[in-house]
């Protein structure tokens, strides 16, 4: 059962850690094959739904040690049509893998959570085509459409809230908006940002997040960044 859904605690003054590089970790620390970064594709076998187990773990045990709390984010950044169907997922079959990679935080939550360590569960969405360079751009309806449906399977699997990870254009941040507006989840929008600040397509990120607000009634709970090329930032 959903239990932050109408009240995301993260939105308080308290303290909340999220994990770190998800695909990073299990591709080059832990050695998996992670097809076009698909990390929900481990659900499919016992020894890849252990793998994800174990990663999301380390981070309970963290937030439950520091008295902190963690968003955790599921392993669902590629678990949309043009992705999943590269690897075989039907319709049906990517419904149901959306719903098991929520069902997976939700173990980790009652083993981990407590009242010193609130747990929040995030359905990840990623975009339709690449994070990081617009492509399979589409106008602000079809992304609606499109997403739609895995926000839907969030929604039955009791997720507490929609996080749309690396948008790099606004279309596709106001669709998934639209989308998890329709179906009364909360949703949080993280745009991809150049070294200069500005979104791939040279649009400020400023001007983004406010076409976001004018276009949705300010409905994201709130904003994230991701940086584009992160390695420009190690010093």
């Amino acid at each position: 059962m959903t239990q932050y859904r109408n009240h995301l605690p993260q939105l308080s003054s308290d303290l909340f850690i999220t994990d770190g590089g998800i695909e990073t970790t299990l591709i080059f620390h832990e050695g998996w094959d992670l097809p076009d970064f698909a990390a929900f594709d481990l659900l499919k076998h016992e020894a890849g739904y252990q793998a994800l187990q174990k990663y999301f773990r380390t981070y309970a045990s963290i937030a439950r040690e520091y008295q902190v709390g963690l968003i955790l984010e599921s392993a669902t950044w590629r678990a949309n049509p043009d992705w999943a169907t590269k690897l075989g997922y039907n319709q049906a079959a990517l419904a149901d893998i959306n719903r098991k990679a929520i069902a997976l935080l939700h173990e980790i939550r009652q083993e981990y959570a407590s009242e010193v360590s609130t747990m929040v569960i995030s359905g990840c969405i990623g975009p339709r085509g690449d994070g990081y360079i617009p492509s399979a751009v589409m106008s602000v309806s079809e992304t609606e459409a499109y997403h739609r449906p895995q926000i839907d399977s969030f929604r039955d699997a009791d997720a507490d809230l929609v996080t749309a990870i690396t948008m790099n254009y606004v279309e596709e941040a106001i669709g998934i908006t639209r989308a998890a507006q329709s179906v009364e989840m909360p949703v949080v929008i993280s745009f991809t940002v150049e070294t200069d600040g500005k979104l791939p397509t040279g649009q400020t990120l400023q001007d983004a997040i406010q076409q976001v607000d004018a276009t949705t009634d300010n409905a994201p709970a709130y904003y994230m960044i991701n940086c584009a090329h992160p390695t420009h930032f190690a010093h």
